[in-house]
């Protein structure tokens, strides 16, 4: 769910990182796929997922290019969330899963999986009508937490979380 790069992440590594909700990076951290120069293509999700997550035309600047990209600039692009010093890396990305962790995990499942499962889907009309079907959401309507949490809000408390 949540990548904390600190350093080199290239080719595989990279994808890996791409492959998570989150991605915290250290102010030394670099990322790219290189594999074009090489002979090879970035075929484990790679160029999938990064045109997906900044745009056609950035994307096939760093894909086609293998270039490196600083964390500053990943941030720019929008592959990175957040760029801390490397001292503060760890702490960062705690913070960032103890924010999940505060919310409902039904509600952060639900919501992970309309996502997801809603970027296979046409249109963003399809999207919005298939989201009650995903299990994850049909789960979330029937959880213990889909009361909590808006009573717990009416009673200006925080909510106690079953993940049921």
């Amino acid at each position: 769910m949540i990548a904390a790069v600190n350093g080199v992440a290239m080719g595989g590594g990279f994808e890996i990182a791409l492959a998570c909700d989150i991605i915290v990076a250290s102010d030394n951290a670099t990322f790219a796929l290189p594999e074009v120069k090489v002979g090879l293509a970035a075929l484990a999700g790679g160029l999938h997922r990064l045109p997906r997550q900044i745009g056609l035309k950035q994307a096939m600047g760093m894909i086609l290019t293998g270039r490196h990209v600083p964390a500053a600039e990943g941030q720019s692009l929008g592959f990175v969330n957040e760029v801390v010093p490397q001292a503060q890396l760890m702490a960062a990305a705690r913070r960032w899963a103890d924010l999940i962790l505060a919310a409902s995990p039904m509600s952060v499942r639900a919501s992970r999986a309309a996502v997801t499962q809603g970027l296979a889907e046409p249109t963003l009309r399809t999207a919005y009508e298939a989201q009650m079907r995903y299990p994850a959401v049909g789960a979330m309507l029937k959880s213990e937490d889909f009361v909590e949490g808006p009573m717990a809000f009416a009673q200006k408390r925080k909510p106690d979380w079953k993940g049921r």
